[in-house]
């Protein structure tokens, strides 16, 4: 038998490791609709820049007959490339290999490029479709999901890390992309739960689909454990390009600038126009976001969960900008548990990564009722509090319509340390609405009246001449100015160029006791 030469052998068994499972397995892999690992990084990245690591580790397992198979590579695809032209780290898992199980050297895989993510600065990708711990390989497996755990940790808030979902992801393996910044659900073939039908079915005599227990619509509209819903692969891919285009490589970074031809000075008419007369009438928020951003370009974050509570990346004069914004056309804009949590984790982020926070407040207070004060609407609600008191990045509000009792101040208001307020006209700032404040006020007056309809009314216009407006907390200079709002653009991009040098810090601690 003749012997390979060392190149040749060398070429052989990249060969054959590039191809995972073999050809029968990656055409297994199409067939359900799913590319392979590798198609997924080569749409993902740069061409021709990804630098692959660890291709010829294999498994050491030795149990159940695992000797007798091996593959190079093991399952996991790791290594470093450029996406728009910046270095970044990531991870894909290969489901043609053992399923996409993970084995402790295929831990081991991951934990290097988190650790090299780490010490250099980079964010971190992780494609995810595996079919959980590889079983024969017992606690080692789990060791290797708990090695994962303990850097995403330590990343967190010192790199930005975004998960894709892409087929299964089951037990312990959804804590990782659990504590990532993001997370992107494809939908036709990702699921996530911690706990499948089968089991469920056991413990709890309960039929549930694995599309009804962890589908990318569930996780993305219901239980809100995915930011993100992809409608296929390629946009998936597409879809982190754009994400990571609004971050700092890492904590001690400031966001990238785009140039933009649109106008800094650019007014927009239209906004005069877009709060209706009607204090109770309902209106659409991105109606007055997308015009004032850069070329009215807003990426949306959670869509479809707490959808009274907008959130989202945006750029002002180039300059990317976190927006968190109440939406009265759900539940009037009301703040419920949901919607407190959703905005308090991107506020966090945001802050974490030096990105400058801009706030849209039309809010009539929280959501009233037994389920959400028994969900622990106090608890959750002091959440976004917290957030925003504790973010230290420039921080601005502009009050379009209502800002009532504990909402007011929880919206990053200037007592929360907003940097600026700005109001527009239509702005009615107080403890309550008009109706519900002379219901409680003048309730005994109009009792006694021959005509307390009449008075209720009378009480109501004098309230509302008095409270319902921006100029009393204007007088207290609770608000910076009261403006136009076709000039809003052109006063939040001025306020951030002001802002752009701003330092502050929180007392020194380990860390605060937010109310989880």
């Amino acid at each position: 038998m003749e012997t390979l030469k060392p190149l040749d052998k060398l070429r052989a068994r990249r060969e054959k490791a590039l191809l995972g499972g073999g050809e029968k397995r990656i055409a297994s892999q199409h067939s359900k609709g799913k590319l392979t690992a590798r198609e997924r990084i080569d749409l993902l990245v740069d061409p021709d820049s990804f630098e692959e690591f660890d291709l010829f580790v294999r498994h050491q397992c030795q149990n159940f007959g695992m000797e007798k198979t091996v593959y190079d590579g093991d399952g996991v695809i790791t290594g470093s490339a450029t996406i728009n032209g910046r270095p970044v780290y990531l991870f894909a898992q290969d489901f043609t290999v053992f399923g996409g199980s993970l084995s402790i050297t295929y831990a081991e895989k991951i934990c290097k490029i988190m650790d090299m993510a780490l010490k250099n600065g980079c964010p971190l990708i992780g494609l995810n479709d595996s079919g959980g711990a590889r079983i024969q390989e017992g606690v080692d497996a789990l060791a290797g999901y708990a090695e994962i755990f303990w850097r995403n940790v330590m990343a967190s808030g010192v790199i930005p890390q975004i998960s894709a979902i892409l087929g299964p992801c089951a037990g312990g393996a959804v804590y990782s992309p659990a504590i990532t910044d993001f997370i992107v659900m494809e939908k036709k073939n990702s699921y996530m739960f911690v706990t499948g039908p089968k089991v469920v079915k056991t413990v709890l005599n309960e039929d549930v689909t694995t599309e009804a227990l962890g589908g990318a619509a569930i996780h993305t509209s219901k239980s809100g454990v995915a930011h993100f819903l992809s409608n296929d692969e390629e946009d998936t891919m597409l879809l982190i390009r754009k994400l990571l285009s609004y971050f700092p490589s890492n904590n001690m970074e400031a966001p990238p600038v785009v140039p933009t031809q649109d106008p800094v000075t650019r007014l927009i008419p239209e906004l005069n126009e877009t709060i209706p007369e009607n204090p109770n009438r309902p209106y659409e928020v991105l109606d007055v976001i997308q015009p004032i951003v850069d070329d009215g370009e807003f990426l949306q974050v959670m869509a479809n969960f707490a959808q009274n509570i907008v959130v989202g990346f945006a750029r002002l004069n180039g300059h990317s900008v976190g927006i968190v914004a109440n939406q009265p056309r759900v539940l009037a804009g009301v703040l419920d548990i949901d919607a407190s949590v959703k905005a308090a984790r991107f506020v966090r982020f945001c802050d974490a990564f030096n990105i400058p926070l801009v706030v849209f407040e039309d809010v009539p207070g929280f959501l009233p009722g037994s389920s959400q004060e028994h969900s622990g609407i106090i608890r959750n609600g002091a959440k976004l509090l917290y957030a925003f008191a504790e973010a230290t990045v420039p921080k601005i509000t502009v009050i379009t319509r209502k800002a009532y009792g504990g909402a007011y101040c929880v919206m990053n208001s200037r007592h929360m340390r907003a940097d600026l307020v700005y109001a527009w006209p239509t702005a009615e700032i107080a403890v309550m609405g008009p109706q519900g404040a002379v219901e409680v006020i003048f309730r005994r007056e109009a009792q006694n009246s021959e005509n307390p309809e009449q008075v209720l009314a009378d009480r109501e216009a004098e309230y509302r001449e008095t409270f319902a407006n921006p100029y009393r907390a204007a007088e207290r200079g609770y608000i910076d100015d009261i403006i136009e709002p076709a000039e809003t653009r052109f006063r939040l991009i001025r306020a951030l160029e002001m802002l752009a040098n701003k330092k502050d810090s929180i007392p020194p601690r380990k860390h605060g006791n937010m109310p989880l």
